[in-house]
């Protein structure tokens, strides 16, 4: 066959850019063919059939350099090399969709990042009344708790469903909620924190009255979840962090 393609109708042929040829000649993958009298390069046969293996190899993910040992491996050793990339990029794939179906968690909703019982309690907040900013906190910290102590999930979403079936539980959880954007300085923050802490003795006399007392351990896990939360509230709500310093200082000489 005549060398009659000029780089551009090469170019268009092939799918590829005039740029994409002229760097394939400069790596040496495709070789630079004889010009003719006004100095063009001219293309025939061999160049399209070369250029269209390369662009499919490329286009397949195959690095440029191994790109130029298949254009002149033999059949079995062609064979071979493509199927080591075809498993390769297999695992690319799978890859790809564990972070797609991670991503369409995060999308769709609790249940396909936290347990059923978890998700369950969340949507019992919403119900309940509880903000968008109050419910996204207390996923947080269930999400923290899977991660660094999953072990003590289910004793504590038992303990936060028994709860918030107290009706003065659930009003308080509301108005601390509700507190979040108070002034710090508002006087209903002191009234908030000493109810908290009455409600807290109130269930602690009450277990030891039926003598199902609690263990007061802590887990590292949990105490790390604990601070991180705190620390994640006082930055989102300065009346929180002023809510949790009074209630701390309330408790202090009844811990003692």
């Amino acid at each position: 066959m005549a060398e009659l393609l000029t780089i551009g109708q090469l170019a268009d042929h092939c799918g590829v850019t005039v740029r994409a040829i002229r760097h394939y000649h400069r790596i040496g993958l495709l070789p630079d063919p004889a010009r003719d009298s006004s100095g063009y390069r001219r293309y025939g046969a061999r160049a399209v059939i070369d250029l269209v293996r390369i662009r499919v190899l490329a286009d397949a993910g195959v690095p440029l350099a191994r790109v130029g040992q298949l254009l002149t491996a033999d059949p079995v050793e062609f064979a071979a090399s493509v199927s080591g990339i075809d498993e390769a990029l297999q695992k690319q794939i799978d890859q790809l969709e564990r972070r797609r179906q991670q991503l369409a968690g995060l999308l769709a909703g609790d249940r396909l990042v936290l347990p059923s019982d978890v998700a369950e309690l969340l949507d019992n907040l919403r119900l309940m009344g509880a903000s968008k900013r109050g419910v996204e906190l207390e996923r947080d910290g269930w999400i923290l708790l899977g991660v660094l102590c999953p072990e003590v999930v289910p004793r504590l979403v038992s303990e936060k469903r028994i709860a918030l079936g107290d009706e003065e539980f659930r009003c308080l959880y509301l108005k601390c909620d509700e507190a979040r954007d108070w002034d710090p300085t508002d006087p209903r923050l002191e009234e908030l924190a000493i109810w908290m802490v009455e409600w807290a003795a109130n269930q602690q006399e009450n277990q030891v009255g039926t003598g199902h007392v609690q263990s007061t351990a802590v887990q590292p896990g949990v105490m790390l979840v604990e601070q991180l939360m705190d620390a994640e509230s006082a930055n989102d709500s300065p009346a929180w962090k002023r809510l949790a310093e009074l209630s701390s200082t309330l408790a202090g000489p009844k811990g003692q």
